[in-house]
């Protein structure tokens, strides 16, 4: 539903995300194969030895548990420490004045746990050890015991009182689609399969158009070559996968074609056969395939909160004008049902003069607002306007009148 909250926190989203993802990505991990870039860097360093213990917590119910007022405050410290006085030309006590759940409770809790976890990643990378975090997953790794790895964690488990850790410690542990193995000073993954995880995909009998097919498989046998690290643990993950799609209606030759298409499409240029017939072949393709970059996402919101920032400086002191080319020019404008929000029925100028008073000088007023009085209809109300009146039948109305003047 298109309340105004939403499109605020959509606003406040764009606004604060790319300055949050260009500042803490150091302790953030994208996604499995940013996690593996981390561990083969860790290992080439000489970093993992037999001792190594790998550790994972998640937080407990993060996101009901927030403190919200603590978490605004937080907020606001994190734009002053990274030297931001106005985001986009819009002061940080109006962005924390004016913030709405929905859309911007997920970077308003990132921004919560990079106060929380300093101590922690301060702590880990004096020793040259790995901490990231996804969200309310955390993975790091350390050298130390087992009691003083459960001494730190029970330290951190007080930082605040809303925040509650369940860890996993170990040679081995899972993270996110990752499993990940220190093997006697040896670094193995493999993709991570959780047992409750029922081994269902989209049917191939489905009404979908044949790329999903395609994508589905494709995405299957990519993630086996990414995480694997041998060539046996491969092959075991592949013949998993073939049950897995047979299940689902997968014809093999479906299956064994898009094999080919892969190992053609990053082999071919070196191999006579397209096929995997030693190690050394899998680890060519394993390293082509993870070559290409996780960080795209990041490196673009990096480029644009640098260039927010040097904006924010230059129009420090003036009134911003609207130009045809700025981005919030072509924003879709804010829009207010009156049916939704009963009391601005009689209030259009109020609510017009505290928008223009709240925001001014600021791009916001770039935003339309839009207070409507009525809904779209929907199809209900569309047949029903359409719908054709009952009118008497023609061969009725003779037969009556026969018969009322036979009688």
């Amino acid at each position: 539903m298109n309340m105004p909250s939403t499109g605020i926190s959509k606003f406040l989203y764009k606004l604060i995300r790319p300055i949050f993802d260009k500042h803490a990505r150091s302790t953030t991990i994208i996604n499995g194969v940013d996690l593996i870039h981390c561990l083969e860097g860790y290992t080439t360093n000489g970093h993992l030895i037999p001792k190594t213990y790998l550790c994972t917590f998640d937080i407990t119910d993060l996101y009901t548990m927030l403190p919200q007022e603590e978490s605004l405050d937080i907020l606001i410290e994190f734009l002053l420490q990274h030297g931001y006085q106005k985001v986009q030309n819009i002061p940080i006590d109006i962005i924390r004045n004016h913030w709405a759940c929905d859309g911007f409770t997920l970077t308003l809790a990132n921004i919560f746990m990079w106060k929380w976890e300093k101590q922690l990643v301060r702590r880990l990378k004096v020793s040259n050890q790995i901490y990231g975090r996804y969200v309310d997953d955390i993975f790091f790794t350390s050298n130390d015991s087992l009691e003083s790895i459960d001494q730190m964690l029970d330290e951190a488990n007080n930082f605040h009182p809303n925040i509650k850790l369940v860890r996993q410690i170990g040679r081995s542990v899972p993270f996110l689609d990752v499993l990940i193995q220190n093997c006697n000073g040896v670094l193995k993954t493999s993709v991570y399969h959780k047992e409750a995880v029922e081994p269902y995909v989209v049917p191939f009998g489905s009404d979908h158009p044949g790329h999903v097919f395609r994508n589905t498989v494709d995405t299957a046998i990519t993630r086996a070559v990414r995480y694997s690290t041998t060539l046996s643990e491969f092959e075991e993950e592949i013949r998993q996968m073939k049950l897995m799609f047979l299940y689902n209606g997968y014809p093999p030759r479906h299956i064994h074609r898009r094999l080919i298409t892969l190992f053609s499409k990053y082999l071919s240029k070196y191999f006579i056969l397209h096929m995997l017939h030693n190690s050394d072949d899998f680890d060519y393709l394993r390293h082509q395939l993870l070559t290409a970059s996780t960080a795209t996402a990041y490196d673009k919101v990096t480029r644009t909160s640098t260039t927010n920032q040097t904006h924010d400086k230059n129009i420090q002191n003036h009134t911003l004008q609207p130009t045809d080319n700025n981005e919030l020019t072509t924003r879709k404008g804010l829009i207010i049902h009156r049916r939704h929000e009963k009391r601005l029925v009689n209030n259009h100028r109020y609510i017009h003069e505290l928008w223009s008073h709240t925001f001014h000088q600021t791009e916001i007023m770039n935003t339309l607002l839009i207070i409507g009085t009525y809904l779209n209809h929907n199809l209900k109300q569309e047949l029903m306007t359409k719908m054709i009146k009952h009118t008497p039948n023609v061969r009725s109305d003779k037969q009556g009148k026969n018969a009322t003047g036979d009688w």
